[in-house]
């Protein structure tokens, strides 16, 4: 057992620190605009149905953003380097977030969503690269679920940020968090093994490259463990008024506070499965568990015959603690893969499946008018677990991975 000095202090590295903080500020903002996507329209003119169509404007244009911006981080910080995308990202949507503060229209609202997206799409992917590269393997999990603790706290953060202050004011403060992070970057050195993989004749960022053989079929895996995670967030609780008035529940839902709490739960979520992951020493055991977690829960979400809101608030938390598994999943997806494509795969893979909640919610609400909600969000949802369990059973475990190579 290593010391548990001796791990703190790696674990207290300048670099861990600055890259948990940017996820936290990231997750911020990332949240931020889903509490104030209301209010913000309203003050904007807009009502009634207005306020769902053009709000599912400024979504779709902010998971663009993600999804382009997680191609472009990828490949930059395999091909200039780690810090640049942690330089970069945060730089583009702190300005972002502030321009936020200042827009007039839907259309300028869009265009820095957009904007906003692309930066967001940097923070993590970069962020768990740097760690897994600086920290002895013994205790990398442990680094890997800081980083993506401290990111649900921002999340969490965000919901009582946007409580106490005026929606533009919020914004201003995620932008203001970011700006200050940037300067302690100004600390923070490149990675040895990035730095050592420059010197070789060896192509980085090669994205297309994982579009080959054996390369494509890990990445794919990666993406999807990752699915029952993001349809627990962007169909079960994004939409939890929705099933909580399918569900006949004595009180309406507010979505922010499900969020809110499904959060919550995967702050402790990241935590355990951390934990419980270098206690096993193994990333697939823990992953397993937590799949299988999700299902239990999912189950119990929709089909048992409950009809007090607490009650449903209680299982959102549960929810939320069977999603944290995120940390794990970004942290198997950067240790599967070499330096020189390392960065690309932690970076694009969180963001495709952030954007596999398109297709997921296209396919739920074509099933609910045959099926209803509960139903088709079930069997949508079985699928996610189907796919992931699937891809989890061929996965290699990567606990132990040496990170010093190259593909």
């Amino acid at each position: 057992m290593p010391d548990n000095n001796s791990t703190m202090k790696e674990l207290l590295r300048l670099p861990v620190l600055v890259a948990a903080f940017g996820y936290l500020v990231d997750m911020y903002d990332l949240f931020l605009f889903s509490v104030v996507r209301v209010p913000s329209l309203q003050s904007l003119g807009l009502k009634d149905d207005a306020l769902l169509h053009e709000g599912a404007l400024l979504l779709n244009m902010q998971m663009a953003g993600l999804l382009i911006g997680g191609i472009i981080w990828g490949v930059l910080g395999d091909k200039k380097g780690r810090l640049s995308v942690l330089f970069g990202s945060i730089l583009i949507y702190s300005l972002a977030n502030i321009a936020n503060g200042f827009v007039q229209t839907v259309p300028q609202y869009a265009v820095m969503r957009f904007i906003a997206g692309i930066g967001l799409a940097g923070e993590l992917g970069a962020g768990v690269t740097l760690v897994t590269e600086v920290l002895p393997k013994r205790i990398r999990g442990y680094g890997t679920t800081l980083v993506a603790t401290l990111g649900v706290v921002g999340a969490i953060m965000a919901y009582f940020m946007a409580d106490l202050f005026q929606w533009r004011i919020s914004y201003f403060i995620g932008g203001g968090l970011g700006l200050l992070l940037l300067v302690l970057r100004m600390k923070v050195m490149e990675s040895g093994i990035y730095e050592k993989t420059k010197l070789q004749q060896v192509r980085r960022g090669n994205f297309l490259s994982l579009f080959s053989g054996r390369r494509l079929f890990r990445y794919l895996q990666c993406i999807a463990i990752g699915l029952p995670i993001w349809f627990v967030v962007g169909i079960l609780i994004t939409f939890s008024p929705e099933f909580g008035k399918a569900m006949q529940l004595n009180a309406p839902v507010v979505a922010g506070k499900a969020v809110m709490l499904a959060f919550a739960g995967q702050v402790f979520g990241d935590i355990a499965s951390g934990l419980l992951s270098q206690w096993v020493q193994s990333r697939k055991k823990i992953i397993f568990l937590f799949i299988l977690l999700s299902l239990t829960m999912i189950l119990i979400y929709l089909l048992l015959p409950f009809r007090e809101v607490q009650t449903f608030y209680i299982v959102c938390v549960l929810l939320g603690f069977a999603n944290g598994y995120w940390a794990l999943f970004v942290t198997v997806a950067a240790e599967l893969f070499g330096t020189n494509l390392r960065a690309t795969v932690a970076t694009t893979v969180p963001n495709f499946v952030r954007g596999a909640v398109i297709p997921l919610t296209m396919l739920f609400l074509y099933l609910k008018p045959h099926w209803g909600v509960l139903h088709s969000a079930g069997a949508v949802g079985a699928l996610t677990i189907a796919i992931a369990l699937l891809a989890l059973r061929r996965l290699d475990e990567t606990f132990s991975k040496d990170m010093d190579y190259t593909e």
